[in-house]
């Protein structure tokens, strides 16, 4: 009697065992199923799946961004030709006072102070025709230079990161595309989410690299634009007091080549 219990006990747990054993994956399966899908974030869905290499573009894209507001803060009509400056110094140009207006320059740190400051030495009271016109406009042609490659030296950074950002986008994407290779190498298939990780890395990094240079190349060339304009603005505000002075001094002899009525 006891014999039996025993075998019918151990049929039973058999059973269940089996039973078990059988529904356990199909269990687990609507398990995975019913469970959530954890949505990546934002953050990591655009710019942490794209690899270490976003460092790199994120570095360019940081420094575009410090370059554009050092160059918008410096590239400015008040840090080149104010205008309280450039009226004080056709004053002093229009009444001849030329050490005057170049102590005024000297005093003030814009470019055109430095500019009259530079270049106004160079005035020769001993050619009153035109007062050394040519060797004003040497030192104006050499400090034009000289400050113009100083502060093309910061509007070239922006080049240099529209450059480079496309360059390390491509570097990204080729190191997607070998690590989507080496995938298939290993798994012998083209299982799309065992690809999915690596097509990130190459689409991610090439996107975000012509995300930084289109404006890159943009703002090269307005901060460029922006710096000639200025430039040639304080060149021209520089002569036309120049050509005050001159008028000045040769005032009687300009009017005296104008004719006043007619002799009867």
């Amino acid at each position: 009697m006891i014999q039996k219990l025993v075998s019918s006990r151990t049929k039973f747990v058999a059973a269940m065992l089996t039973t078990g054993l059988v529904t356990m994956p199909a269990l687990f399966a609507q398990a995975a199923a019913d469970a959530p899908v954890v949505k990546k974030s934002l953050l990591t869905k655009w710019v942490i799946d794209g690899g270490p290499t976003m460092l790199f573009i994120g570095a360019a894209i940081i420094a575009f961004i410090a370059l554009s507001i050092f160059c918008a803060m410096n590239l400015t009509k008040a840090k080149y030709i104010p205008e309280d400056l450039k009226a004080a110094l056709m004053d002093h140009m229009a009444n001849v006072r030329v050490r005057s207006a170049i102590e005024l320059a000297a005093s003030h740190p814009s470019y055109l102070g430095r500019l009259v400051a530079y270049s106004f030495p160079n005035i020769d009271a001993t050619r009153p025709e035109d007062l050394g016109r040519d060797q004003v406009e040497d030192a104006m042609a050499d400090f034009t230079t000289n400050e113009t490659r100083k502060s093309m030296t910061w509007i070239n950074y922006i080049s240099l990161c529209a450059q480079a950002s496309p360059m390390l986008g491509l570097l990204g994407t080729v190191i997607g595309m070998v690590g989507c290779f080496g995938t298939l190498a290993e798994s012998g298939s083209a299982d799309p989410s065992q690809l999915a990780g690596d097509i990130s890395v190459a689409l991610l990094t090439t996107l975000w690299g012509l995300i930084n240079a289109i404006p890159c190349i943009s703002m090269f060339f307005y901060f460029k634009n922006q710096l000639s304009a200025l430039t040639s603005d304080s060149i021209k505000a520089a002569e036309d007091m120049l050509n005050t002075a001159t008028a000045t001094v040769n005032a009687d002899t300009i009017y005296a080549k104008i004719p006043e009525g007619i002799a009867v």
